[in-house]
Parts: C-alpha cells; sequence; structure tokens
C-alpha cells in the first residue's frame, strides 16, 4: 500500500518532466522487491505559495514521501529509502546540476491496526491474484 507524494515549486515544472518523474518513481519503489506494485499510488502536488531560502523566486524545491504499511524490517525500508531516492536524483540531476533546486526524500511507516484498506486493483493487473 505504498503511498508517494511529490510536493513541489510549480516553478520546477518548466525544468523537469513531473509525469516521468511519477513513472520512474513508480519503478524504483516495485525494484526494491518490498513495495507491490498494486498498491503503489504516485501523485505529484504543485505548490503554487511557497518562499525558500531567502525568498529568490528562481530556486525551487521536490519533497517526496513515502507511506508504507508497518511490518517491513529497517534493513528493508534504509535499502529501499536509499534506492527511490537515487532514482529521484537521477532523474532530477539536470536539474541539481542546473539550477538552485532543493531535494528531500522521506519514508515513514503506517500503523497497519489504524489503516483500513481494500482494493479490487489486483483483479485488473496481469499476472496477479488477490
Amino acid at each position: 500500500m505504498p503511498h508517494i507524494q511529490i510536493d513541489y515549486s510549480r516553478n520546477l515544472e518548466a525544468r523537469l518532466d513531473i509525469a516521468g518523474l511519477c513513472l520512474a518513481l513508480r519503478d524504483a519503489a516495485v525494484a526494491t522487491g518490498i513495495l507491490p506494485l498494486a498498491g503503489i499510488r504516485v501523485r505529484a502536488i504543485a505548490c503554487d505559495h511557497v518562499v525558500i531560502a531567502d525568498g529568490d523566486p528562481g530556486h525551487a524545491f521536490l519533497d517526496i514521501s513515502l507511506r508504507l504499511r508497518g511490518g517491513r524490517s529497517l534493513e528493508a525500508r534504509k535499502a529501499a529509502t536509499a534506492a527511490i531516492f537515487a532514482a529521484a536524483e537521477a532523474f532530477c540531476a539536470s536539474v541539481l546540476e542546473g539550477s538552485s533546486f532543493m531535494l528531500s526524500f522521506e519514508m515513514r511507516d503506517i500503523d497497519p491496526a489504524l489503516s483500513p484498506k481494500t482494493s479490487s486493483i489486483r483483479r485488473y493487473l496481469p499476472g496477479e491474484k488477490e
């Protein structure tokens, strides 16, 4: 049930393919082996009103938050964090190199006792079973 939410300054849209980043993060999450495709949701939300550092309107940011159901080991979560952040860094490399840009990532556990879920998505994925 991993939720990947991207918050970013709207001025980043001219410098970065946000939809492509969503796909790259989805693929990196699946490649970890601990985040199932059927449960992954990636969404990006542009922030229109931001103040970054000294307020220069050329500054940009992108913050990635990954929430997942508890139960995975710390080692597995650390490895997944490193792999997904590396994919984000690689995707954003030209923006990091050529402009004022902050990139951040955080993974958080969701308490399964406090987070009920239901889904029919697996029925619609090739090769998946509920």
